[in-house]
């Protein structure tokens, strides 16, 4: 098998994040909660997505590309880090969102226009119509002697999802130094990629972990995420079977995709009046939800030791509410 050092990256990320346990949550569960602080990236408002645009952006850097198209909902938390991490390397940003929710400028769309992004909005559910404007808006720089790269919705492909099998590495290096065994990772699933690093991460770094993704949108997560780890492992040449069962989820879309949920809003709400922490109604609000629920139903002993990923996403708090 590869050793993670010998896929390149580029660093952009300012890690490790922190990790610590949430005394006062950790009381009222009954258990021990940890959190690991991906909003604390250090790029723009930090968040998950920088972790995998050091592979994915090395790769663009590596095929000559001067400009980075991707592609999300109107307020994607992964279409604003792009153009943040862009900035910092001297490539241009395009930005071709789905016109649906929240598109004027509030949130995310307020930094995307202090970014300089070049945001392009499509009337279409259906990322396929989109996918085709990245095609046509990469030939048209061709013939500007420009090279355009593209990033599917989330940077949620193989290489992408590297950057949360090196996040697990991290993290059980984070429990060695403090003598911790960690038991369960809980994360918000969205378009997969975290969810699959984290997944595949465990198996290599911290085999009696359990990794629950807490679904915030409707796909087939339980196809999406164990083919992105199968294709992820490829990349490591990994050779040990994954299995659809190995992949856990649980539901909490409640009213739909990017649409605030009575649990998430709660679960916000209990994160900060007892710990100080914010978290947003897109992702990591319901991911919460996710683990107070499993808390509640018995998931966890109070010999556990259960790590939170806050994936960031302060933006969309303040459009979608």
């Amino acid at each position: 098998m590869k050793n993670l050092s010998e896929i390149p990256r580029i660093p952009l990320a300012v890690l490790p994040t922190p990790l610590y346990r949430l005394p006062n949550v950790s009381a009222a569960l009954h258990t021990n909660v940890y959190i690991k602080r991906d909003d604390m990236t250090g790029v723009s408002l930090g968040g998950n997505k920088v972790r995998k645009l050091e592979y994915l952006l090395h790769d663009a850097k590596a095929q000559g590309a001067d400009t980075v198209l991707t592609t999300g909902g109107a307020q994607s938390n992964h279409a604003m880090l792009t153009a943040a991490c862009a900035n910092k390397l001297g490539m241009h940003a395009v930005l071709i969102l789905k016109k649906r929710g929240v598109w004027e400028r509030r949130g995310n769309q307020i930094l995307n226009d202090l970014l300089g992004a070049d945001v392009r909005f499509v009337d279409t559910d259906d990322y396929a119509d989109i996918y085709a404007q990245m095609d046509d808006i990469c030939a048209a720089l061709d013939k500007q002697g420009r090279k355009g790269y593209r990033i599917p919705v989330g940077g949620s492909v193989p290489l992408g999802s590297l950057g949360y099998v090196r996040c697990v590495y991290e993290l059980a290096e984070q429990a060695a130094a403090t003598h911790t065994r960690f038991s369960h990772i809980v994360c918000a699933t969205g378009s997969g990629g975290t969810h699959a690093g984290l997944a595949l991460g465990a198996k290599l770094y911290l085999p009696d972990c359990k990794v629950t993704g807490i679904m915030v949108d409707d796909d087939p997560f339980d196809r999406i995420v164990p083919d992105l780890m199968r294709k992820t492992a490829s990349l490591l040449d990994y050779r040990e079977p994954i299995a659809d069962a190995d992949v856990r989820l649980l539901g909490m879309v409640g009213p739909g995709y990017a649409k605030p949920s009575a649990e998430g809003q709660a679960a916000i709400r209990m994160l900060a009046e007892n710990e100080g922490l914010i978290l947003d109604p897109v992702y990591t609000g319901k991911a919460f939800a996710g683990l107070l629920k499993m808390a509640r139903e018995g998931a966890f002993t109070p010999d556990d030791n259960v790590v939170f990923l806050h994936s960031g996403g302060a933006g969309g708090l303040f459009a979608i509410s």
